[in-house]
């Protein structure tokens, strides 16, 4: 297995994203757009992998290749992104991100089916390549905090620039691995998607990732209003990550023990804790440590184990778009819906209702899975 050469296209893409999610509405902010229109652009970024991960998905399990998809988009990515150093108006920002990041998003869930081909039997070590992308998140949110701090905003667009075309570099690096062949005939699609785990199952990854969606387009913004400096808030974010990283590394171990199901029970149980924290208690730094360090359960934890669960139960020829479909429904569709939505609430009706919306959404995704996903725990 290409431990590195897999691990390195994590650590930028994510270095990339942790670019991205801390400080472009911050950035946005800066440039005189209203938290509506913020929260419709942050929208723009996850509303792409509603359409973009699906048709790279059918186009890969219909070629059966990958890898040229996966580095055609990374191209296109940066290529694309060059045009936020000429926007200005909404409409241009909104055109600029739709394109870049509809390349961008739609080439994650094919090198997560590499990644799985690559490991095998051995799929429970995931985590331990995925924790090299927490690591380029920890490291750019910390280093861009701080620069954030002493440059102003308008280095974040640079800086995401470099690291775009730095995960093009590393992903001609990964060779191509197509998923092993099966005596038995692949799964039809359709009727997968009938089996009412799998339709809860999505659903909950939906509500976690609605909840996802407002943090990551208000939770700089939450603290910067309450009196934040740049480098604590970016300072917050890594400790975030940092935990995550941590759970990473022991997810094989937890998965043995204790299955995918009740990993994700306890993950979305501690996310109405966490999203409350941010919202009543934002003031409290000390809060705010102990509700970064929950991210390790609702994104780490949550993640490995919804991933864990895809493998199995979209296995073969059907592989990419189950991945690809995961993606959209999750941080496509429910990252986009909370960015949106969020946007609308936080003027109005300010952070603690917008965060208690999150928790709702959490809530309902623990219902989901207690009642219907994996009752038997046979992953």
């Amino acid at each position: 297995m290409p431990y590195w050469r897999l691990s390195a296209y994590y650590l930028f893409y994510f270095g990339a994203l942790g670019a991205l999610v801390p400080f472009w509405g911050v950035y946005l902010q800066d440039h005189g757009f209203s938290a509506a229109a913020i929260g419709a652009l942050m929208a723009i970024l996850m509303g792409t992998k509603l359409v973009a991960p699906l048709l790279c998905g059918w186009l890969a399990d219909h070629l059966s290749t990958r890898m040229p998809l996966v580095q055609g988009a990374a191209l296109l990515t940066w290529v694309t992104f060059l045009g936020i150093f000429w926007a200005e108006s909404l409409w241009s920002v909104a055109v600029v991100m739709l394109v870049f990041s509809f390349f961008w998003n739609a080439a994650l869930p094919q090198m997560e089916s590499v990644t799985f081909n690559h490991l095998g039997a051995a799929a429970n070590r995931y985590a331990r390549v995925r924790l090299w992308g927490s690591v380029g998140f920890v490291l750019v949110v910390g280093l861009l905090g701080w620069w954030v701090g002493v440059a102003g905003t308008q280095v974040i667009p640079g800086v995401v620039l470099v690291l775009f075309v730095a995960v093009g570099v590393s992903a001609w690096l990964v060779p191509d691995c197509p998923h092993p062949h099966h005596a038995q005939p692949a799964p039809v699609m359709r009727a997968v998607l009938m089996r009412p785990e799998i339709i809860s199952f999505l659903l909950t990854c939906f509500l976690m990732q609605f909840g996802h969606g407002i943090y990551y387009a208000f939770y700089s913004i939450r603290l910067e209003a309450v009196g934040y400096q740049s480098a604590t808030i970016g300072a917050l974010w890594a400790l975030g990550v940092v935990a995550e990283v941590l759970v990473f590394m022991r997810m094989h171990w937890l998965l043995e023990r204790f299955g995918a199901r009740w990993i994700l029970l306890a993950s979305l149980l501690l996310a109405v804790l966490r999203w409350n924290l941010i919202g009543l208690l934002a003031t409290s730094l000390g809060v705010q440590v102990v509700a970064q360090l929950l991210h390790a359960a609702t994104f780490g934890a949550f993640h490995a184990a919804s991933i864990h669960l895809v493998h199995h139960y979209f296995p073969g020829a059907i592989q990419g778009r189950g991945q690809a479909l995961y993606n959209s429904l999750s941080f496509g569709a429910g990252g986009g819906a909370g960015s949106l939505l969020g946007g609308q609430f936080w003027e109005p009706l300010g952070a603690a209702p917008t965060f208690a919306l999150a928790a709702l959404a959490a809530a309902l995704g623990w219902l989901c899975t207690w009642v219907w996903v994996d009752r038997s725990r046979r992953f």
